[in-house]
């Protein structure tokens, strides 16, 4: 019994002692994976290596005396979006240290209600020499002056130039006013007065073509008022004998402002020159550039038809301007009288006679 005892004790402290050794082995493998892991960790969180931060930026600022400035707000923002902010001191110094390598904009933050002046983009390298900016608002304030008054100069040249284009423009319309009034005399005048009244209009034309020509020369290039300059331009033309010019000048006119007015004008200056096609090729863009008023430019074409001969050709267009304006008793009359134009032209045609018929009056 007292073996048996012995036995079972023995068997115990055997079991206990492999049991605490499994337990060791257990636990050393267990402190080793907890060491592996945490030194894996460690290189993780380990930081790359960091970018060199030794660029320097300095500078000086001087104020409209040329004195130093102090206590000015300095800012450098760098290409990457960083903003670094620092103040200069009693000497107008400023330093920026410790800049990571790129371009930096340089800014002074002057006194309100002045908005904060950018007066350098500087590139900053890294390791290298000290980059070095500096401001004087005293010279600035000089070259704004200098190009102040250099714009003040050109400004009273230009100023001058519009007064001198303005005077030739008004002289130029003034002579063709009053040369139109004469060749509106001239055609109700005696036989007896006409050849005095042909005399002004001749004379006032060419002043007014020579008038309107220097407006042109001293308007400026892009002038808002070109357009009307060549408008009236071609109107003294057109007064002086010169259809192609009158023409031409017209066509500078639309091409600087396309008016269904400057078209229409265009139309019966290429009508009158007896260059149909292209005068009902105005009329037809004066009518769709204003559909209100197209009445007019339909008009206008039946009358450079009629006055051309062709009767035929001219009821189209008159017959659309009294179904757009069918109070206008000038576009009924001239429709009716087209019409027995054109049958009495292919009765007397059918005969080998002639026709003759009475002009109308293009509206401007």
């Amino acid at each position: 019994m007292r073996q048996s005892k012995l036995s079972a004790s023995r068997s115990r402290r055997e079991w206990t002692a492999r049991q605490w050794t499994a337990l060791r082995s257990r636990g050393n493998k267990s402190w080793l994976h907890v060491a592996l892991l945490a030194a894996a960790l460690v290189c993780a969180m380990a930081p790359r290596a960091a970018a060199q931060l030794d660029g320097t930026l300095s500078g000086n600022v001087l104020d409209v005396a040329g004195k130093p400035w102090a206590e000015m707000t300095i800012d450098a923002v760098s290409d990457q979006g960083a903003k670094l902010t620092t103040k200069t001191d009693k000497d107008g110094n400023y330093a920026f240290h410790n800049l990571r390598a790129g371009v930096y904009n340089v800014t002074v933050e002057l006194p309100p209600p002045n908005k904060p002046y950018e007066f350098a983009q500087v590139k900053v390298s890294s390791g290298a020499e000290t980059a070095k900016v500096n401001v004087n608002f005293k010279d600035i304030m000089s070259k704004q002056g200098s190009a102040a008054v250099e714009q003040q100069k050109k400004q009273e040249e230009e100023k001058q130039k519009f007064q001198g284009m303005k005077q030739h423009f008004e002289a130029g319309a003034a002579a063709l006013t009053q040369a139109s009034q004469a060749k509106a005399d001239m055609a109700k005048a005696p036989a007896d007065q006409r050849d005095a009244l042909k005399t002004q209009v001749t004379d006032l034309s060419a002043k007014a073509v020579t008038e309107l020509e220097a407006a042109k020369a001293a308007a400026p290039e892009k002038d808002a008022n070109m357009h009307l300059i060549w408008a009236r331009l071609g109107d003294a033309y057109e007064l002086a004998g010169r259809s192609d010019d009158a023409a031409n000048a017209y066509k500078q006119a639309v091409a600087l402002k396309p008016s269904p007015a400057y078209y229409n004008n265009l139309g019966g200056i290429l009508g009158r020159a007896g260059k149909i096609d292209d005068a009902m090729a105005a009329y037809q863009k004066s009518a769709e550039l204003d559909p209100a008023n197209a009445a007019q430019a339909y008009r206008n074409a039946g009358i450079t038809m009629y006055n051309a001969g062709k009767m035929k050709e001219a009821v189209e267009p008159l017959k659309k301007a009294t179904e757009l304006d069918p109070k206008n008793a000038q576009a009924w009359y001239l429709m009716g009288a087209a019409l027995v134009g054109a049958d009495f032209q292919v009765r007397r045609n059918s005969q080998g006679g002639t026709t003759v018929i009475c002009k109308a009056t293009v509206q401007g």
